[in-house]
């Protein structure tokens, strides 16, 4: 069995339970759905990791990230990407103080615990560079001086997968530092229905005189529901969740399947496995269990493995996606018994 730190207590568990549930709750107070989103931003935020949304203009990705930071007490910081921005704009720069002739440094907006990179594929690549380097190192660098970042410091950029125009796409290796990527989807119909009648019941706001038609921004509560002291103590816990030799032999087997199937020309790197470990471990969490299983790596295997894959163009021209080949490579290894296994190893 692989060590863990500390064993998770009973009332540690039950204090990250609550802790969780009550974050979500007053999530879904305001954004209908999206559950599956809503952990997997919790599961990058437990882990450090930083996440990556896909999904066309319209499915509540900022709503989400801002009601996220106001239900556990987090600054909030939201950059636009255009095609004009610069990486001062992100990171800061240094200023001429006329007064005392001296220069003094202007912290950016990535100064903050969760940033929203909105459509970060639309900023040229020396700005998404710039952005990617202090994602993976924490700091950054104004002039001549070093600065942390705050912690917790969390990435969330989003991307719209179908309008290309005007866009830079983002090569694998720096894809490969986002812990998850996850593909967002339309609302059924019974989720679209109830958004409906929340949004019909806003109503007007008078404000200076005259009026505004309220929105969903509106009626965001400030009041959080979690401390930064319950996330630091959720982020431990994650780290205390076991995890068997068993289920660290399958993520090294599915990983290194990724690099010899006929169809993948560029396989996953080492960082998939560490990425599929820690979600594995924040999704059991989040389950209520103080142990990973195999459903923790069918679930995950997807926004972990898929955006550093890159398939070869012959298997493009058949029609073959990443989806399939990601479903074939859990496939390979075994349902059924799979779990069975694990069960007898975790006993």
């Amino acid at each position: 069995m692989t060590q863990n730190p500390a064993q998770l207590s009973r009332d540690d568990f039950q204090k990250t339970e609550a802790f969780i549930r009550a974050v979500r709750q007053r999530v879904a107070t305001v954004v209908v759905g999206q559950d599956v989103v809503v952990e997997r931003l919790l599961i990058a935020l437990f882990t450090g990791g930083h996440i990556l949304l896909q999904g066309v203009p319209g499915l509540a990705k900022t709503l989400l990230i801002s009601v996220l930071s106001k239900s556990i007490d987090l600054d909030f910081a939201r950059i636009q990407f255009t095609i004009d921005l610069l990486p001062s704009d992100i990171l800061g720069s240094e200023i001429l103080d006329q007064r005392t002739n001296e220069f003094r440094v202007r912290k950016g907006p990535i100064f903050t615990n969760l940033l929203l990179a909105d459509e970060i594929n639309r900023a040229a690549p020396k700005v998404q560079g710039a952005l990617l380097e202090a994602m993976q190192e924490r700091k950054v660098t104004i002039g001549n001086e070093t600065f942390r970042l705050p912690a917790p410091f969390l990435v969330i950029a989003t991307q719209n997968p179908v309008e290309q125009s005007g866009t830079f796409e983002l090569p694998e290796a720096q894809l490969d530092r986002f812990m998850l990527v996850h593909r967002l989807e339309y609302p059924s119909p019974e989720e679209e229905r109830e958004i409906l009648i929340r949004n019909s019941a806003l109503g007007v706001q008078r404000q200076d005189g005259g009026a505004i038609v309220q929105t969903e921004f509106d009626v965001l509560k400030k009041e959080p529901v979690g401390s930064t002291n319950e996330l630091v103590a959720a982020m431990e816990a994650v780290h205390r969740v076991h995890v068997s030799e068993t289920f660290v032999e399958h993520v090294v087997d599915l990983v290194n399947r990724s690099r010899v199937h006929k169809s993948i020309e560029l396989g996953c790197s080492p960082r998939a496995g560490i990425a599929l470990i820690k979600a594995a471990r924040a999704r059991a969490l989040m389950h209520g269990r103080h142990y990973t299983i195999p459903e923790d790596l069918f679930a995950l295997a997807e926004d972990v493995m898929l955006h550093r894959m890159r398939l070869k163009y012959e298997a493009i021209a058949e029609g073959v996606n990443g989806k399939q080949i990601v479903a074939e490579l859990l496939r390979s290894l075994g349902g059924g018994p799979l779990e069975a296994k694990h069960e007898m190893a975790r006993a």
